[in-house]
C-alpha cells in the first residue's frame, strides 16, 4: 500500500478536521445562488385580509365559547407574495438529514480526490502489485451512497408513514424492478455485453481451485441461483430509486419553465434529463460498439471508433454526462424551493377560506426538505460516478481513447505464500516482534494475492458494468413516469 496508504490517511484526517470549517456540501447549499421563501406572519396575512388579529389571539388562536381551538383563517384569493432570501449556513443547520447528507458529499469529493491520485501515482510508478486504495473509497462511496436511501429518505421514514401512498409506492416499484431485472439478466451478451457470463465463470473457477487448495470440497452454486439474488438486489436498488426519479422529472419541468428564456440552459437540462437513457444505450452492442465499429455509410461502411478503445469512450462519455448534471444541481435545487410560490399561485385560484397555519406549514415544508430533494438528485449521479469508477480501476481499463484496452483472463492456480522466516541476531524481545510484524505483514499479502487471485479483473468489468447500467435504468423508468405523472395525471 505504501504511499497510496499514506495519502489515504491523510485525506481521511483532513475530511474530519476541515468539516466544521470547510464543506463542499454546505458551500453547495448556502454560497448564496439559493433563495429560500419565507413563510407569512399572521399579521401579514391579516392585513392582505383587511383585518385585524384580536388582542386576546396575539400569541395563539382565538377560542370560542365551547372552549375549542379557531384557527385563523384566511380568504385563498388574497394577495399574497411571498418573500424569498438566500438560504444561510444558520438556515441548512436546522434542515432534515442535513448532518447525513454534510458526511455523504464531503466523503465523496474526498473520494474523489484520492481517486485522482491514486490514478496519477498508477501512471507514474509500476504499482500494479499494489492494493489500489482509490478503488477502496470508490466502493464504500457506492456502499455508503445507498445507506441514506434506506435508513432515511425511504424505507423507514415512508414504510412509517400512517397514509400508506409511499410505501405502495416503493413496493410497487420493487416488484417492477424484479420483473426487469430477471428479463434483463436472461438476454445474451451479444445484446448487453456487461460481460456477466465470462465474469461469474471466472469467479466460479477460481473459488473451486481455491476451495481444493484449502482442502474443502467445493459444492457448485449454480448460474440461476447466482442471478435469482442478483435480481432481488436490483429490486431492492429499485425501490429506493422510486421517489429520487418522481422528483427528478418534477425539477426539471420546473426548471425548463423557470429558464424559458435561456435557451442553452433549456437544452443542457434536456440532456442531464436524458443522460441515464445514453448510459443504457452504450451498453447495447449492436446500437453501440457494433454501429460505431461499423458505421454505415452508403454502400460503404467507416470506422467511427475502434472497438479496441470503445470501453475508453464509453467511461468518458459516462463520467462527462455524471458532471454534467452535477453541473446543473442548483437549477434543479431553486427548482424546488419555488414549488412553495408555485402552491400560493395555485392557492389563489380556489374559492373559500384557509388557515393560516395551513400556509405557513405549506410553505415551510418546501424548505425543510431541502436536504432530502438535494440527495435524491445527487445520489444517484454519485452512484453512477463511482461505480464508473471502481470498475476503470478493478477492471483493468484504460482512460487513454487511442490505448486499446488489455484483455484479461482468469487466473488458473492461485499462488499460495508461505511467511518468511527471518534470523535475526538482536536480543529476544526485538526478534520476537520483529517476527510477529514479519508474519502479520507476510499474512496480509498472503490475503490481498488471494483475494485478487479469485477476484478477478474479469469478474469485477461485469458487475460493476451491470451495476451502472441498472442504476440508469432506474432513473429511466422512473424520471420517466414521473413525467407523465407530472405532465397528464396532476393535470387532470
Amino acid at each position: 500500500m505504501g504511499v497510496q496508504l499514506v495519502v489515504s490517511l491523510l485525506a481521511a484526517s483532513i475530511m474530519q478536521r476541515m468539516a466544521p470549517h470547510c464543506s463542499f456540501a454546505r458551500w453547495l447549499l448556502c454560497n448564496g445562488s439559493l433563495f429560500r421563501f419565507k413563510h407569512p406572519s399572521e399579521g401579514e396575512l391579516c392585513a392582505l385580509a383587511g383585518k385585524q388579529i384580536p388582542k386576546t389571539n396575539r400569541r395563539d388562536r382565538r377560542q370560542n365559547g365551547n372552549g375549542e381551538n379557531k384557527p385563523l383563517t384566511v380568504p385563498k384569493d388574497i394577495d399574497l407574495n411571498l418573500e424569498s432570501a438566500p438560504v444561510t449556513v444558520l438556515d441548512a443547520l436546522v434542515l432534515r438529514f442535513f448532518v447525513e447528507y454534510q458526511w455523504l458529499v464531503d466523503f465523496a469529493v474526498y473520494a474523489a480526490g484520492v481517486y485522482i491520485f491514486t490514478e496519477g501515482y498508477y501512471s507514474v510508478v509500476d504499482a500494479s502489485k499494489e492494493v489500489n486504495i482509490g478503488a477502496i473509497w470508490c466502493v464504500l462511496t457506492v456502499f455508503f451512497c445507498l445507506y441514506p436511501f434506506w435508513l432515511q429518505v425511504h424505507t423507514v421514514h415512508y414504510f412509517r408513514s400512517d397514509e400508506g401512498g409511499e410505501r405502495s409506492v416503493c413496493l410497487a416499484f420493487g416488484f417492477l424492478s424484479l420483473l426487469v431485472a430477471m428479463l434483463v439478466l436472461v438476454v445474451r451478451e451479444d445484446y448487453l455485453e456487461f460481460g456477466l457470463e465470462p465474469g461469474f465463470n471466472s469467479l466460479f473457477d477460481n473459488l473451486e481451485v481455491f476451495a481444493k487448495q484449502q482442502g474443502y470440497e467445493w459444492v457448485p452454486v449454480t448460474k440461476l441461483t447466482v442471478k435469482l439474488g442478483l435480481a432481488a438486489i436490483c429490486a431492492f436498488i429499485g425501490a429506493l430509486l422510486a421517489f429520487p426519479g418522481l422528483r427528478l422529472a418534477q425539477t426539471h419541468l420546473d426548471a425548463v419553465k423557470m429558464n424559458a428564456g435561456r435557451p442553452v440552459i433549456q437544452v443542457l437540462l434536456h440532456i442531464s434529463f436524458l443522460s441515464p437513457l445514453v448510459i443504457l444505450i452504450l451498453w447495447v452492442k449492436p446500437i453501440a460498439r457494433d454501429f460505431l465499429a461499423n458505421a454505415p455509410m452508403g454502400k460503404t461502411t467507416i470506422t467511427l471508433i475502434p472497438s479496441s478503445t470503445f470501453n475508453s469512450v464509453r467511461l468518458w462519455v459516462v463520467v462527462g454526462l455524471c458532471f454534467l448534471r452535477l453541473l446543473l444541481t442548483r437549477f434543479h435545487l431553486q427548482a424546488y424551493l419555488h414549488l412553495a410560490p408555485k402552491w400560493v399561485e395555485q392557492m389563489k385560484k380556489e374559492a373559500g377560506r384557509i388557515a393560516a397555519i395551513d400556509i405557513q406549514r405549506k410553505v415551510t415544508r418546501v424548505f425543510c426538505y431541502l436536504t432530502v430533494v438535494t440527495m435524491q438528485y445527487v445520489i444517484p449521479v454519485l452512484l453512477v460516478l463511482f461505480s464508473t469508477l471502481a470498475m476503470k480501476s478493478l477492471g483493468d481499463y484504460s482512460w487513454g481513447i487511442g490505448q486499446e484496452t488489455p484483455g484479461v483472463t482468469p487466473a488458473a492456480v492461485l499462488p499460495t505464500a508461505a511467511p518468511p522466516v527471518v534470523k535475526f541476531e538482536e536480543d529476544e524481545d526485538a526478534e520476537d516482534m520483529e517476527e510477529d510484524i514479519q508474519a502479520t505483514a507476510a499474512h496480509l499479502a498472503e490475503v490481498f494475492t488471494t483475494l485478487r487471485a479469485v477476484l478477478t479483473p474479469l469478474f469485477f468489468r461485469g458487475l460493476f458494468a451491470f451495476f451502472t447500467w441498472w442504476v440508469a435504468a432506474c432513473q429511466v423508468i422512473s424520471s420517466l413516469f414521473g413525467i407523465y405523472f407530472h405532465q397528464y395525471l396532476m393535470q387532470n
